[in-house]
């Protein structure tokens, strides 16, 4: 059976990361969560004490880059654990304070030469699920799937508001909103590879859809893909 690469982008809070890893665990395929090595990037910036407000020390990051070292652990479960230079980060990297800082650092030139560098070395062999904002436009303009993910905005940010307080963390849904609502201009209007569908992506809207329903429909255009067909429909 050939084997592809499947390209999900979207906007935050859509549900990509769900589907993917569900995709990956059916299939057998590798998944590689982008979105999470640029949170682990900014979170490495906020630990290095590289925000001062809204301003970043662009200078410090740009040389401290190349000796950031992200890996991703398999967990039984079928989920990944994010390694930030050895050290397990993916709680932190999920919290309000990396999510309302982590577009500005995405948008910055070198951090994502480096990023989609790694992620081009990450799929050498194909047989993986990607998603981020720019997988299907920019890291694999070639792949065999891509898909682009949407939902309206306070649906993705009451999933997010739900998602947070089950983890426990303190916010609100007024914050959480205001967040998806800010990272969605900045990740449409950056100057370098702005959140856009590739032109050849199935589109998809889950504002209405279970999670069930989603995983559905992706792995029924995954088996378009590879040439099959699904037997139970």
């Amino acid at each position: 059976m050939k084997k592809i690469i499947v390209a999900i982008d979207g906007h935050s809070s859509c549900g990509k990361s769900t589907m993917a890893r569900k995709l990956a665990s059916r299939s057998g395929y590798t998944y590689i969560d982008t979105g999470a090595m640029y949170r682990a990037v900014t979170l490495f910036a906020i630990q290095n004490g590289l925000f001062d407000g809204d301003s970043i020390d662009t200078a410090t990051l740009e040389a401290e880059i190349p000796g950031i070292r992200i890996t991703f652990r398999p967990e039984p479960d079928g989920h990944q654990t994010t390694l930030l230079n050895g050290a397990d980060v993916e709680h932190e990297i999920r919290g309000m304070e990396v999510s309302s800082k982590v577009s500005p650092i995405a948008a910055l030139g070198f951090v994502r030469t480096a990023m989609v560098n790694l992620q081009r070395e990450m799929g050498l062999q194909k047989g993986i699920v990607m998603d981020g904002r720019d997988i299907g436009t920019v890291v694999y303009p070639d792949a065999e799937l891509k898909i682009f993910v949407t939902a309206s905005d306070t649906v993705r940010a009451q999933r997010r508001f739900d998602e947070l307080t089950a983890k426990g963390t303190r916010t609100t849904y007024e914050e959480v909103l205001e967040n998806v609502r800010q990272r969605d201009y900045i990740d449409s209007h950056r100057e370098i590879a702005p959140l856009r569908p590739a032109d050849d992506a199935i589109i998809l809207d889950n504002s209405n859809l279970t999670i069930a329903q989603q995983d559905e429909w992706l792995y029924d255009r995954f088996l378009e893909a590879i040439g099959q067909t699904n037997p139970l429909t």
